[in-house]
């Protein structure tokens, strides 16, 4: 029989207890334990404490939820991306310097210009936009434009105390003139004429440009040259007449692509003053306006080159005049606005640029009710970054 004694816990004898900081309290003699002592791991190697509960629980396995399965494509959603792609690829392979007519003239305004004057310049030689030299540091400084004027006719509301400075002002405070009124000033971009089409777009897109001078550098003195100026109308033109293989696949229409803008658009009378649609487009950051009546009916578009006429010779009174009166001063070979509906092809807008020299479309329905407006940088933004596949990579241009 075996001893009972054997099944006493054994315990070291007085003074004879180890002597480590991390000892378990020993248990009393003469009592019985059903819980076994386990030796104490190494420091360093402790067990995670796992509570018994925790087996009886069950495991919660993560699903992975899956990706809903895109549509299948049509034929039609085939040739389009077909037709985007080449016409990027076309934008890649084509030069800015490719844009530029055969014969051309380019008018380049001193910085150092009054604003007055070059309004006069301008108006004499029937153009809106002009590149502007920094004759000290021989160089590119800018370039002018209708919203430059606007921002001017701004300054003159917000300080009528400062009339007499305006008259003043020289090309070079443009920025000045900004920074009085609070508006972000647009960036000074420019491209040089042999880099690829596709950057000119990507930077006038970037920057909210609708123009970009091309500036190149003479190598033997290593100065700036103005070699032209560049528009999205006409980089869009350019698009329509070489690539007619690419935009006859362009047969979506502008209701299914959306298009253009349709939610909170601006719009304007034609009894409203010239003063009241310049404010609206400096708040909305748009360059046109469209005229509708009490019935939502489009009558016209004011552009904001539609200001220059309005403030020739400094007369800054004539801003009080109405919508349809500042119309009125348009020259006479002025071409009208353009419209298309929601069920038009983009294949048919590439068809009226080709043929049309159009700035934008105003999206109407058959009784002429405004419905939106499409820009031509909604047209272009739609070529560079949609469908863009993977093997055609991406390019942005270097800051």
């Amino acid at each position: 029989m075996d001893d009972p004694s054997s099944h006493e816990p054994k315990t070291n004898p007085p003074g004879d207890e180890p002597h480590r900081a991390d000892a378990a309290p020993a248990i009393s003699p003469g009592l019985y334990s059903s819980i076994p002592l386990l030796p104490l791991p190494r420091p360093g190697h402790e067990l995670p404490f796992v509570q018994p509960s925790s087996y009886l629980r069950p495991k919660i396995r993560s699903l992975a939820v899956p990706a809903p399965t895109p549509p299948p494509m049509t034929p039609i959603d085939e040739e389009q991306l077909q037709g985007l792609k080449g016409l990027r690829n076309f934008l890649r392979v084509r030069t800015s310097y490719d844009v530029l007519p055969l014969s051309f003239r380019l008018i380049i305004l001193d910085n150092d210009l009054l604003i007055k004057k070059s309004l006069d310049i301008l108006t004499q030689n029937g153009i809106v936009s002009a590149p502007l030299w920094d004759s000290q540091l021989s160089r590119f400084a800018g370039l002018l434009t209708a919203t430059d004027y606007i921002n001017l006719i701004q300054y003159y509301c917000q300080f009528p105390e400062h009339i007499d400075d305006v008259e003043k002002f020289r090309l070079s405070s443009l920025r000045d003139i900004e920074k009085a009124i609070g508006v972000l000033p647009l960036e000074t971009v420019s491209v040089h004429p042999s880099r690829p089409l596709y950057e000119a777009c990507s930077r006038m897109l970037k920057s909210r440009a609708r123009r970009i001078p091309l500036v190149d550098i003479d190598h033997e003195t290593e100065r700036e040259t103005v070699v032209s100026v560049i528009t999205q109308y006409r980089i869009l033109k350019f698009i329509a007449v070489n690539t007619e293989q690419h935009t006859m696949l362009l047969k979506q229409t502008v209701r299914e692509i959306g298009l253009g803008t349709y939610k909170n658009l601006a719009t304007t009378m034609m009894t409203e003053s010239v003063l009241e649609v310049i404010n609206l487009m400096v708040t909305r950051n748009i360059s046109a306006v469209p005229i509708i009546d009490k019935n939502n009916v489009v009558l016209n578009v004011f552009e904001a080159v539609d200001v220059i006429p309005c403030i020739k010779g400094g007369v800054y009174d004539e801003l009080k005049s109405t919508v349809g009166e500042a119309l009125s001063r348009r020259p006479d070979d002025f071409q009208g606005i353009y419209t298309c509906q929601e069920d038009d092809r983009l294949d048919s807008i590439f068809t009226t640029l080709r043929q049309s020299r159009v700035h934008r479309l105003v999206v109407i329905d058959d009784n002429w009710h405004l419905k939106g407006m499409i820009s031509l940088s909604d047209i272009l933004r739609y070529v560079l970054f949609t469908g863009v596949g993977s093997d055609e990579g991406d390019y942005f241009p270097p800051s």
